[in-house]
């Protein structure tokens, strides 16, 4: 055999030899990631937050989850006060056909996020009863179509990425919690209303085709009124009625890596 030959061989052996995957070593997938989204998965609660009027932060459920994963890219277009009208007009502008994973929460202001918690945190019993039924009514009625139209200009933009729906935690304990708290009864019905508006996401994500993540197991006993609370109560106007930073490293986070890894 040639000397010439022999190298030859050698080449191919060690280019074979090179592909051959250890086992046990997994092999790095790419993941481009785009978080999409409302308050609550800006982190608007978790603070510090960056200088847009959007109030993203790094403790955060989707940079955390990124920062965990060590994912090849990362986009956080979310944005505190988000509708679905939002989601579509300017933040799917971010995915891409590389995409390769999307997260996302809304459809809560749809529904009148921050009048209804206003009514019932400031109003009367049946201030807060009327805004409540709205809520729900508005969710079962007209959010679905807006829930299809965001999944699917998701879809569009990103034909390839997995998509990952994320719901909304019940915010309250109902047992007692001082005289100033609101009463049982308001926190029930304002419970409530946060499953019915996670049932109707739920729905909408499955024909979508989306995973869909149930944040209220995770943040259950972490409610307002809680002994070790995740969710703030009014002490802060904007922060009223989102995670802290717990909420989000020890209940978003740990939801959303059990649905994805």
């Amino acid at each position: 055999m040639s000397r010439r030959v022999r190298a030859a061989l050698a080449a191919l052996l060690a280019a074979a030899l090179g592909a051959v995957v250890v086992p046990g070593v997994a092999q790095a997938a790419t993941v481009n990631y785009v978080a999409l989204g409302d308050s609550y998965s800006s982190g608007v609660g978790a603070g510090p937050y960056d200088l847009s009027t959007c109030l993203r932060s790094e403790k955060s459920y989707a940079p955390l989850w990124a920062a965990a994963h060590q994912v090849t890219s990362f986009r956080f277009p979310a944005c505190g006060g988000a509708v679905t009208a939002d989601v579509i007009n300017s933040q799917v502008g971010a995915l891409s056909s590389g995409t390769t994973l999307v997260t996302i929460t809304i459809g809560g202001n749809d529904a009148g996020f921050a009048d209804v918690m206003t009514s019932c945190r400031f109003g009367s019993t049946s201030t807060c009863e009327n805004a409540v039924n709205g809520a729900k009514a508005f969710a079962t009625t007209t959010l679905p179509g807006r829930l299809d139209a965001t999944y699917a200009a998701i879809r569009n933009r990103a034909p390839s990425a997995r998509l990952v729906v994320l719901g909304y935690p019940r915010l309250f304990e109902t047992t007692w919690c001082g005289l100033l708290a609101m009463s049982t009864y308001k926190r029930t019905i304002l419970n409530q209303a946060a499953d019915v508006l996670n049932g109707v996401i739920a729905g909408r994500a499955g024909v979508a085709g989306a995973t869909f993540v149930d944040a209220r197991p995770a943040f259950a006993g972490h409610g307002v009124c809680a002994a070790d609370p995740w969710i703030h109560d009014v002490s802060g106007v904007i922060e009223a009625y989102h995670p802290d930073a717990d909420g989000y490293r020890y209940g978003y986070l740990p939801a959303l890596t059990s649905a994805i890894g």
